[in-house]
């Protein structure tokens, strides 16, 4: 087992030094390893080194590929020898070619007809009239917030300003202290942010919420920082999700039942074609 693993660390490290090698040079040099009836050579070897691996990691890599390979090659071959009717697997392969044929032809006429183009009107006029589909499973909140240093400057008058943030040009005193002292600073009074979002952001829990209506301010902090949030609304559990939220998984709704709608179009296009070209016979 030493000697043989002393082989491979020797043989991989050949193998390195000699990449400027063509590939014509590989193909007549001795093999790697042979199992059975198969070789693998030095540049299957170097094909499968992945970008960026050297040292110790490539000889690790090398012992187990080499490994794997004989156990793949010499398993191949005593299921050959116990299967000596390859009919049944001709026939999967056959049909998997086929299907594997048709689905990548498919895809490329979509790709060429279709796209993934889909109109804004098309995905709110499926969102206005499926809207059963897309029920909010977490609250969605619009507001403002702010993280600070724990001990930072003029907290009184931030604290003032965060309670009523869209009155007397508090929303611009909080945008330029922000400059200066927030770690960070997000306002977002006119669009929907979903909890789990704001909750990476600072350290607030679902039950903060669960008595909170628009128009409260939450404060919470850690040993470092204070995080400031008003809540100008709540979207609560159980309404609509937001359009905003929603657009990407109707977007790939519409394209899939535009995608059947083509092919099934193309299907029966073509079936009628073949009947008047007369390559379709049905025997009675």
């Amino acid at each position: 087992m030493k000697r043989s693993k002393v082989w491979i660390v020797t043989c991989f490290m050949l193998l390195v030094c000699s990449c400027h090698q063509t590939s014509e040079d590989d193909q007549s040099g001795e093999p790697v390893v042979r199992a059975g009836e198969y070789s693998l050579y030095k540049s299957d070897l170097r094909s499968a080194l992945p970008v960026g691996v050297h040292g110790a990691d490539s000889v690790q890599f090398a012992e187990k590929y080499i490994r794997t390979w004989v156990e793949d090659m010499l398993m191949y071959q005593q299921a050959v020898e116990n299967l000596p009717d390859g009919k049944e697997i001709d026939e999967r392969v056959e049909a998997y070619r086929r299907a594997l044929t048709v689905h990548i032809y498919q895809e490329k006429l979509v790709e060429q007809e279709l796209g993934s183009k889909v109109a804004d009107s098309e995905i709110e006029t499926y969102y206005n009239t499926h809207s059963e589909q897309f029920v909010a499973t977490e609250p969605y909140l619009k507001g403002v917030f702010m993280k600070v240093p724990l001990h930072a400057a003029s907290l009184k008058n931030v604290r003032a300003w965060m309670k009523n943030p869209e009155g007397n040009g508090n929303l611009d005193r909080l945008e330029k202290y922000s400059i200066s002292h927030a770690v960070s600073y997000e306002c977002f009074p006119d669009r929907w942010k979903p909890f789990s979002e704001i909750s990476l952001q600072m350290p607030l829990v679902k039950k903060d919420l669960d008595n909170l209506r628009g128009h409260r301010s939450v404060e919470v902090s850690d040993s470092a920082f204070r995080y400031l949030l008003h809540v100008c609304e709540v979207l609560p559990v159980g309404e609509r999700v937001p359009l905003e939220y929603a657009s990407g998984e109707i977007r790939e709704i519409l394209v899939n039942l535009k995608r059947a709608e083509y092919i099934g179009r193309m299907k029966s296009d073509l079936y009628k074609r073949a009947l008047e070209d007369k390559k379709i016979i049905y025997y009675n």
